[in-house]
């Protein structure tokens, strides 16, 4: 009888962590623009300026890649040299900035579309520093450089 309570408690703690797994991805909040109740005209418009944005720095996000890709083989060699590793994060800090500029840039003209920002006065979306390729774009919470940030 042991064996099986065992088994059932293991079927019902990997049932549970599915499930909030599942959950966390679901996004409960009612992310994407029907949640930001915009016009189909201003989901045009932010579709465009997303694509824009995305086209306008996409050899900037590979820059940053490659860099990233660099100071990591800096860290593995066998004698990490200080002052390489310090002149490539340089590097990369300084393509952070400028995609950080552009972000603002893109920010402000999203507000221009939509004033009270994607889920209403006070909330943040923006630039998801996460996902494969670095940067990433988040219309919903939790994806933004800071919280409550909005536009």
């Amino acid at each position: 009888m042991k064996k099986g309570k065992l088994s059932l408690v293991l079927l019902l703690a990997l049932s549970l962590s599915l499930t909030l797994a599942a959950s966390s991805w679901a996004r409960p909040w009612g992310c994407g623009p029907g949640a930001m109740n915009l016009t189909t005209e201003q989901a045009g418009q932010l579709f465009d300026l997303k694509q824009k944005f995305l086209n306008d720095t996409a050899s900037l996000r590979k820059e940053m890649m490659l860099k990233r890709t660099e100071l990591a083989a800096l860290w593995r060699a066998e004698n990490p040299d200080e002052k390489q590793i310090l002149a490539k994060q340089k590097e990369l800090n300084a393509l952070r900035e400028q995609m950080q500029e552009k972000a603002v840039a893109f920010k402000m003209q999203a507000r221009k579309i939509c004033p009270q920002g994607p889920m209403g006065k006070g909330q943040g979306a923006g630039m998801g520093m996460g996902g494969p390729g670095g940067m990433g774009m988040a219309m919903c919470p939790g994806g933004g450089m800071g919280r409550g940030g909005g536009w």
